[in-house]
């Protein structure tokens, strides 16, 4: 169903992309060109919608002791493609400046692979002894599910408008609710559950070109958003250090194309 999901989206935007490009330059071959929405940049506020396709990783810090092992990572995080959605709220400040709400849902999946069998080593360490286990491949795969409501507050400058269009950059604070943390769950990695934060703070940035259409402005956009807090929550005491022991940090780090239409 995702995957159907995806895939309708994408031709969506492909479809938005290369309609608007005709459209686009059909505008910009007129010698009399005319424009459009005019009054919409003086409009105290502004209301719209966005699709955005995303890009979730983690930048992570690994323990020297259990994440690294002859100068080799011992875990990796495999970023993977998938959707979000959203509500805009724009409100003018002067000819240049805007401020703009624009709350949303990231669906997101991500793997990390925990190569640290190595640390068997340290079994019988006297501050942290543990019984070494043989780890499976479900051990050593973890498969994070993560459903984001994320709140970016964003100042946006802009250029004048050169006809039907006007280049802006943006950039402003996130704050982020992952609905599928496991954050009070008592199980951890020990049982095949991977715990994360539920409260996250981030910060973005974001550059596009707004169009502006006889009844909508169309804004293809390139967004990144970089995580402040550690994310991780460590697991319980008296399990093997062969998960979260090997990471020091894990910060969410997104880059998303954007399509807004208001």
């Amino acid at each position: 169903m995702k995957k159907l999901f995806l895939k309708i989206l994408f031709v969506s935007l492909l479809q938005s992309f290369f309609v608007s490009n005709a459209q686009i330059s059909q505008l910009f071959r007129n010698k009399d060109r005319v424009e459009q929405r005019e009054e919409q940049d003086t409009y105290p506020f502004s209301y719209g919608f966005f699709l955005n396709l995303n890009n979730f990783d983690y930048k992570m810090v690994l323990n020297p002791k259990y994440g690294m092992y002859n100068n080799q990572n011992l875990v990796q995080s495999k970023p993977t493609y998938s959707f979000g959605a959203g509500l805009i709220a724009r409100m003018r400040l002067n000819d240049n400046f805007d401020l703009r709400l624009e709350p949303g849902l990231q669906f997101v999946d991500r793997e990390l692979t925990f190569n640290t069998q190595s640390n068997d080593q340290y079994a019988a360490d006297t501050n942290n002894p543990f019984t070494p286990k043989t780890l499976t491949e479900a051990d050593m795969v973890r498969r994070v599910k993560s459903t984001y409501v994320d709140i970016p507050i964003m100042l946006e400058i802009h250029a004048d408008r050169w006809y039907n269009s006007r280049p802006y950059a943006a950039a402003g604070l996130n704050y982020m609710v992952n609905l599928q943390s496991n954050s009070s769950a008592t199980d951890d990695n020990q049982q095949g559950v991977f715990r994360s934060t539920t409260h996250n703070f981030a910060w973005s940035a974001e550059a596009g070109i707004q169009f502006y259409f006889s009844r909508f402005k169309l804004t293809p956009a390139f967004r990144g958003t970089f995580a402040f807090n550690n994310e991780i929550v460590a697991d319980n005491a008296g399990t093997p250090p062969y998960w979260t022991a090997a990471i020091s940090t894990m910060q969410t780090r997104a880059f998303m194309f954007v399509l807004k239409f208001e």
